[in-house]
């Protein structure tokens, strides 16, 4: 057995993103990743496309999620959102959350 710390090491700064930082925790071949995300109150992980399916689940916390020019739709502990390669998508926060983030070339839902 190994133990892994996963504290968030990274500031998130593109596509307008403030209050956010972000920290790998595993990742193997075929492009899958598994990172820890934590916006703080008021942080925005800004409008960007997913670069492969994404599972955001949120784990601490409250925010919204949208995808494109949709309405955001508030999402709690507990809840996840998960977005297809290129689709545009925005999380937002005002009293902060922590999220596990999952994104893998040929990740699905079952």
């Amino acid at each position: 057995m190994k133990l892994v710390q996963f504290e968030t090491t990274s500031a998130i700064t593109q596509f307008d993103s403030r209050g956010a930082t972000i920290a790998g925790i595993a990742r193997c071949s075929g492009h899958v990743q598994v990172a820890f995300l934590e916006l703080e109150p008021g942080g925005v992980v800004g409008m960007h496309q997913a670069a492969c399916p994404q599972l955001f689940l949120v784990v601490v916390g409250e925010g919204r999620v949208r995808s494109g020019e949709d309405e955001p739709i508030a999402i709690a502990h507990g809840q996840g959102a998960f977005w297809d390669a290129g689709e545009l998508h925005e999380t937002v926060s005002d009293a902060g959350l922590t999220a596990i983030v999952v994104e893998g070339e040929t990740l699905e839902l079952s």
